[in-house]
C-alpha cells in the first residue's frame, strides 16, 4: 500500500450542492477507495491561471490505496464525473464543480501525458501547499525534510489568495455517512 495524497477544488455548484457540499460528497466516495483516509480543512482560494471565475474551495485528503497510479487516476475521474465534472465541456483551468488530483503516490515518479505524479505544479500552487502542510504535519510517519520543503516552497509563494473556509473538524461533520 502507498501513502497518496489527493487535491481537491470544486467552484461550481452541481446537483443542487454547493463546492463545499461537493468536497464533502467527494470524500465520501473517496473514504470507500483510500484506508484510513484523513483531511485538511478546506480553503477559499483565488483562481490560478485563468482568474476571471469564481474563487475555488480547496483542500486535500490522505490515505492509503493498494493499487496502481493509473487506477487511482481512473477511480477520481470517475468520482468527478458522478458529481458533475465533464472535461468535454470545459476549458482547461476553467469553472469546475469538481477536481481531483493526485498530488502525491507514495515515492513513485509518474511522467506520462495525462498523468504526472508527483503533480508538476504542486509546487507553485498554495491551494495545494497550505493543506498539503496541514494534513503531513499531524502525521508523525512524515519524513520532516518533505515537509520542510514544501513550507520552504509556500513561502516562495508570495501572494496567492488563501483563507481558511471551514476547519477540518467543522468538514469532517458534513460529509454524508457512505
Amino acid at each position: 500500500m502507498a501513502f497518496v495524497v489527493l487535491g481537491l477544488g470544486s467552484n461550481r455548484a452541481y446537483g443542487g450542492r454547493t463546492p463545499v457540499q461537493l468536497l464533502a460528497s467527494a470524500c465520501a466516495a473517496l473514504g470507500a477507495v483510500l484506508c484510513g483516509m484523513d483531511c485538511s480543512s478546506v480553503y477559499r482560494t483565488g483562481a490560478l491561471y485563468v482568474t476571471a471565475q469564481e474563487d475555488f474551495c480547496n483542500m486535500v485528503v490522505g490515505g492509503s490505496y493498494d493499487g496502481s497510479p493509473r487506477a487511482l487516476l481512473h477511480e477520481t475521474q470517475r468520482i468527478e464525473a458522478l458529481y458533475g465534472r465533464d472535461r468535454s465541456r470545459e476549458f482547461r483551468n476553467g469553472p469546475r464543480p469538481l477536481d481531483i488530483d493526485i498530488e502525491l503516490f507514495g515515492d513513485c515518479s509518474v511522467r506520462e501525458p495525462d498523468l504526472q505524479i508527483p503533480h508538476e505544479r504542486m509546487m507553485e500552487r498554495a491551494f495545494v501547499l497550505c493543506p498539503l502542510i496541514e494534513l503531513l504535519g499531524r502525521n508523525a510517519d512524515v519524513d520532516k525534510g518533505s515537509l520542510g520543503r514544501y513550507r520552504s516552497a509556500l513561502g516562495a509563494l508570495g501572494s496567492q489568495k488563501i483563507e481558511k473556509l471551514m476547519d477540518r473538524a467543522d468538514f469532517k461533520r458534513i460529509i454524508p455517512p457512505s
